[in-house]
């Protein structure tokens, strides 16, 4: 395996490795040590040539302070590595041993409530805390000496899905150092007070050591700057600490790669310290974790969602946990893959982006928190379906690796995402209404459902090989972005704007010039006159939508409910829509198209929708929220004019195609992803990388059935 130094952050980066990884998470430390042999021969006959290890086990390496004994897992590397299979090592640091909590107790986790963390689960140290800091450096530290020369072990994984049990923290130690942030950050207490709004409620301080951890309803709400700061700083935090580790690991053997695996996405700032420190990220998929998300068009739709949010951060990724069957912890539980349904989902992260992917788990636990997460192979140490189709997968990489590696996932539409200030600026004020990737999420889900090439993009990266952008109403637009996108307009690009944008700056102060603000004003040739709340399409008063954003609960979405909500329509096209959440009244400049206008109310007449010509493309400004119908409109209306279509024409429902592609090569994807058989008629004439079979454009696909097409 070997390694070059990664490209900068980018959605088109590709991975840094000559090989495809492939194999499982595995925890030798459950099972006695007689199975280690057998385990090793199936991993191998299965076509594996990597497995995980060690990431919750610092109370092995580390039985008493200072005392390290990594014999057991020098052990259980040789096994595996006497059957081919190499190891990823991970820092241990996301469960410290007792020993370690007992004797420093000043490092447990503090929540917003006071109240202290106990041992007997995970995640439930401070990594603000300076000592759990030295505690993790000095096991890193050994761990990379120890292991620095051994030719099994090929990378490292950094701790486990940091903050994904809990981001925050409201220790001692968290306090103290937000204040060092805030310092370093405004050097003077004026510079904060102006920043945060010091002169509404009185909430000016005399200096830092005055401010605290802001808490929520505390009783009432904290200013959005201050809120904003401190998600900042638990980034800055989050990055700290694995930098610390980074550090270790890179000078002990500058060959191995270096990643993070990711749950949630909270408080990590992948475009900063946190990304650039990797060689590439780690994004850990389960598909039918999010049941009550099969709203957006069900797990595949789902799994594809996620699957592209995050390639944005840093292009091509590693999948280190996809699920392999049925899943539980004691507070949920999730559905079961279907025969095929596993290696289908496992070729569908790859379709989007994976080059490299480890089914979690090898072997169920017998004990613990997550007794009926089934892995490959059963708790009867039996080896049956799970087993067959991750080997099935290991044959179809074997056949496409070869072409796959060194490409990247097309894109013809893209929605900006992948920024930190917009994600956390739209919680700190988010007034009831959906966040830009609930907004988003319309679009994404109709460009999955009509086989359209649709992703996630950086303002800030190559908008040259994208043909559409859409902007979900981020509140902090930088100016630092407008000369790219005015390149990318002129140069033949599509832009379309949604409500609100440019409605705030860095601070969420709301600016004295009109949005969308310098840059994009002018650009649209659109300015915001007024703006005003409504209910959304169907709702009973001012709901927003079931409360989900990527899966998880939003309970600020309810504070918006009311009986005396109203409705607003506007005319696009030859159809009249109902508004959603947000209508504005645009004042437009004299060479702008009115693309639609309001159709009731005091609004009658005005523009709501508008088109600017720039150059060779189009600007397009939205005064209100995208809809499922109001999507299906404005691709009516634009997507044949951006030159915009189905990968596929003709896709039979519940078909994903993607394509990825290189200079000299390009790959069609084509998933079913029900269970039922489907025809296809419509495709390119190429090889079938999986079959060996040459199409004529015609394809048979059985239930779960994939097929991946070499073509030019």
């Amino acid at each position: 395996m070997k390694r070059t130094a990664p490209a900068p952050l980018s959605v088109w980066r590709t991975l840094n490795l000559d090989d495809f990884l492939i194999g499982t998470p595995h925890y030798p430390e459950h099972v006695d040590e007689s199975y280690w042999q057998r385990d090793a021969e199936r991993m191998a006959a299965a076509g594996f040539n990597v497995v995980r290890l060690g990431e919750f086990a610092w109370h092995i390496m580390e039985p008493r302070e200072g005392v390290f004994d990594f014999s057991f897992f020098d052990r259980a590397i040789e096994v595996l590595g006497s059957q081919g299979i190499k190891t990823i090592f991970c820092t241990p640091t996301a469960t410290p041993p007792r020993w370690l909590t007992a004797t420093y107790p000043e490092v447990l986790r503090v929540d917003e409530n006071g109240r202290v963390a106990t041992h007997g689960s995970r995640q439930h140290a401070d990594t603000n805390s300076p000592v759990y800091r030295m505690h993790s450096r000095r096991i890193t530290e050994a761990l990379a000496n120890h292991y620095r020369d051994n030719p099994h072990i090929i990378g490292w994984q950094t701790d486990n899905e940091l903050n994904t049990t809990s981001s925050t923290s409201y220790s001692e130690a968290t306090e103290r150092a937000f204040r060092r942030y805030l310092t370093d950050r405004y050097e003077a207490i004026d510079a904060l007070n102006f920043a945060w709004g010091g002169n509404f409620w009185a909430t000016a301080y005399d200096n830092f050591d005055q401010v605290t951890v802001p808490r929520q309803h505390n009783p009432g709400f904290p200013s959005p700057g201050h809120v904003q700061d401190y998600h900042r700083f638990l980034a800055h935090a989050t990055a700290a600490f694995q930098h610390d580790q980074v550090e270790i690991l890179r000078r002990a053997n500058p060959d191995w790669f270096i990643f993070h695996n990711l749950g949630r996405l909270e408080d990590i700032d992948f475009r900063g310290q946190f990304g650039q420190d990797l060689d590439f990220l780690g994004f850990d998929i389960y598909p039918m974790l999010y049941d009550e998300m099969r709203r957006t068009g069900g797990h595949a739709a789902t799994q594809a969602l996620h699957l592209d949010i995050c390639r944005a951060y840093g292009g091509n990724f590693i999948v280190p946990e996809q699920a392999s069957g049925f899943g539980a912890q004691p507070g949920f539980s999730t559905m079961t893959p279907e025969p095929g349904e596993m290696r289908r989902m496992a070729l569908s992260s790859v379709a989007r982006g994976a080059d490299g992917l480890m089914f979690f788990r090898w072997r169920p636990a017998h004990y613990g928190a997550e007794i009926y997460w089934m892995g490959i192979i059963d708790h009867d140490d039996v080896p049956r379906r799970r087993y067959e189709e991750a080997a099935a997968f290991a044959r179809d990489i074997a056949r496409i690796k070869k072409d796959l590696l060194g490409t990247t996932v097309r894109m013809d539409v893209a929605i900006a995402g992948a920024d930190f200030d917009n994600q956390e600026a739209y919680k700190t004020y988010p007034m009831g209404m959906p966040s830009p990737l609930e907004n988003a999420v319309h679009l994404h889900r109709y460009c999955h459902s009509k086989g359209i090439a649709c992703g996630f993009i950086h303002p800030e990266d190559d908008l040259s090989r994208i043909k559409l952008l859409y902007v979900p109403h981020w509140v902090m637009w930088k100016p630092e972005w407008n000369a790219n996108i005015e390149a990318f307009v002129r140069n033949g690009g599509t832009l379309v704007i949604g409500a609100m944008t440019g409605t705030r700056d860095e601070h969420n102060h709301i600016p004295t010039v009109r949005a969308p603000g310098r840059g994009l004003s002018e650009l649209c040739g659109v300015r915001v006159e007024e703006f005003g709340r409504v209910a959304e399409p169907g709702a009973d008063g001012l709901f927003g939508l079931n409360g989900t954003e990527f899966g998880l609960h939003n309970p600020a979405r309810r504070l918006a409910a009311s009986s005396a909500a109203r409705g607003y329509t506007f005319v696009l096209g030859n159809r009249e829509h109902e508004a959603a959440h947000l209508y504005e009244l645009l004042e437009v400049d004299a060479d702008v198209e009115v693309l639609g206008r309001w159709s009731s109310r005091f609004a009658s007449g005005r523009a709501a929708i508008t088109s600017r010509r720039v150059g060779e493309g189009s600007a397009i400004y939205m005064g209100t929220y995208l809809t499922d119908a109001l999507v299906e409109s404005l691709a009516e209306q634009v997507f044949a004019r951006a030159g915009i279509a189905p990968l596929v024409a003709d896709l039979p429902a519940n078909v994903e195609v993607t394509v990825r592609e290189a200079a000299d090569r390009k790959l069609l994807f084509v998933l079913n992803t029900d269970e039922g058989p489907v025809d296809l008629s419509s495709l390119p004439s190429g090889v079938d990388l999986l079959s060996g079979k040459e199409l004529d454009g015609r394809l048979t696909l059985g239930h779960h059935g994939c097929a991946v097409i070499r073509f030019h």
